[in-house]
């Protein structure tokens, strides 16, 4: 018991925030800096990548048309997000109150961290879009395929902001409390050093992971269609972020609207939750749907005949042997309606000479006759 109690005493009470944030790649003209927070965002595309890719695949989709869509919605997420960040916290770009103190040139820097979901989401359904109608896929079918592995995209990502110490919540006492460098530019001024902060990172990283075993379960018992599961997630996501965005203690744009003033983000979230919800009511008022095709009206390949049908075709139009189908539909013919110059005899007779032809010529002898005078015997005239 002493040796757990000491074991107990020696786990730090809180979170230790990394010193390192990346690496540099030598070059001939300099170096190259890697970011921890641009390998956590793309380790999460990659990852929910997979995940979709996995759902995408169950739902009939066409082979490869992921990789379509992917190749523009990923571009215009980024950029999305990036627009959304400075418009959301302007204050470093275009300076306090747009006073043109700012620096533009930080703008394109998203490796220094600050992309908005709202503007990623936003514009990244927009390049899903144009790589749906390219590949000859549905949208909405799409959307709910990617849901769980945006959300899990997200979770990973947000391990970029530990690295870069940034986006945490105001000081706390919890033995869970994030330390920050206080020389770290992030650092609140006039705070004490061993000051320990609220870990947002982490708050939203086990509330997605949550998020993703919900919509999963969920959706394999209410088979989701029309893109349903997408406004189920922009309605979890946006009930955690709520509470969470409003811990943190960074810079951002305030806004005041019925008398409340709280952060934009906040506000963004109370919005994008009650569209969501409406429309989730909306598409749902129909009962629950019938799983669809995946592919846009007219998109869908046309299915190719089975093989045993394109070969039962072939044996009944060609490897039927035209002498004997002649023979059998002539031996059905009346005896007034045979040639009168031949002289019948039984056809037991005319089919043991056939069988005992071995040479050539009396083979054709004997298939000539038959072709004549079915079940007459042979006659001299047509030996010469």
């Amino acid at each position: 018991m002493q040796t757990v109690l000491q074991a107990a005493a020696m786990v730090p009470l809180s979170i230790p925030s990394p010193s390192w944030s990346g690496f540099d790649i030598p070059l001939p003209w300099g170096t190259l800096r890697i970011h921890a927070y641009a390998l956590c965002i793309l380790a999460g595309i990659i990852i929910g990548l997979w995940l979709t890719s996995a759902r995408w695949k169950r739902r009939g989709a066409p082979e490869g048309s992921l990789w379509d869509i992917a190749i523009w919605a990923i571009p215009f997420g980024i950029i999305g997000g990036r627009l959304y960040h400075v418009f959301s916290s302007p204050d470093a770009y275009f300076g306090p109150g747009f006073d043109g103190t700012g620096d533009l040139s930080l703008i394109p820097q998203i490796q220094r961290g600050g992309l908005g979901i709202w503007g990623a989401v936003l514009l990244g359904a927009v390049g899903a879009w144009i790589g749906c109608r390219r590949a000859g896929v549905k949208l909405t079918a799409f959307l709910d395929a990617a849901a769980p592995g945006l959300l899990l995209a997200q979770a990973i990502g947000r391990w970029g902001n530990w690295f870069n110490q940034e986006l945490f919540g105001a000081p706390t006492t919890l033995p869970w409390g994030l330390q920050i460098d206080p020389a770290n530019a992030n650092f609140p001024a006039g705070m004490p050093a061993d000051t320990l902060f609220h870990p947002t990172f982490l708050y939203e990283f086990l509330w997605n992971v949550l998020g993703i075993a919900i919509m999963l379960l969920l959706d394999r018992k209410f088979n989701f269609r029309r893109g349903r599961l997408f406004w189920l997630y922009a309605m979890y996501y946006t009930l955690g972020r709520v509470w969470i965005e409003a811990l943190r203690i960074d810079d951002a744009e305030q806004i005041s609207l019925f008398g409340i003033t709280t952060r934009l983000n906040v506000w963004t979230s109370i919005f994008v939750f009650v569209v969501a919800l409406a429309i989730f009511l909306v598409l749902g008022r129909g009962g629950r749907p019938q799983p669809d095709t995946p592919y846009l009206p007219g998109r869908k390949p046309e299915s190719t005949p089975a093989k045993d049908e394109a070969s039962v075709t072939s044996v009944t139009s060609h490897d039927v042997d035209p002498s004997v189908s002649d023979s059998g539909s002539r031996g059905n013919l009346p005896d007034n309606q045979s040639d009168p110059g031949h002289v019948d005899e039984p056809q037991d007779a005319a089919g043991d000479s056939a069988k005992d032809s071995t040479s050539k010529a009396e083979s054709e002898s004997a298939a000539t006759a038959a072709r004549k005078a079915p079940g007459s015997s042979l006659e001299v005239d047509d030996t010469k």
